[in-house]
């Protein structure tokens, strides 16, 4: 079962709270496990691609079941491979720093993903939204 609308917003909410605080402007895509768009966020003064690029993070990293980082070296490995899957799915995948895999015992739940910092500090906001929905 993908994460809940309700979720959704709480990841984003605190991602961008994140963000905020570190001076930065974000998109964050919360996606269900087949890549499919549950939740978008797009901050005040974040540029206009970061919420189709966050989309992309996130939908591949669903979609492999892989971090974006993974994700990034996956392609390398097997790029032509990589770049047919791509273009079978909705929207272009794009892999790297800054998607994250959401699972539960019982499965994958989703994937989120952020675009607007650096690579690392996109992943960052994506982790402290992930903090908010499971404080655990």
């Amino acid at each position: 079962m993908p994460l809940s609308l309700a979720q959704a917003h709480v990841l984003i909410a605190a991602s961008n709270d994140h963000a905020l605080a570190n001076g930065w402007k974000i998109a964050v895509a919360v996606v269900d496990e087949g890549g499919l768009l549950v939740a978008l966020g797009r901050m005040d003064g974040a540029f206009p691609l970061s919420a189709q690029i966050a989309e992309a993070k996130a939908a591949g990293t669903a979609l492999w079941h892989r971090d974006g980082e993974q994700l990034a070296a996956s392609r390398e490995s097997h790029e032509g491979f990589f770049d047919a899957v791509s273009r079978l799915a909705r929207l272009p995948l794009i892999p790297g720093p800054g998607a994250v895999l959401i699972r539960s015992s019982e499965g994958v739940l989703g994937a989120a993903g952020a675009s607007g910092a650096s690579g690392d500090d996109d992943r960052a906001c994506i982790e402290a939204g992930l903090r908010a929905v499971f404080p655990d």
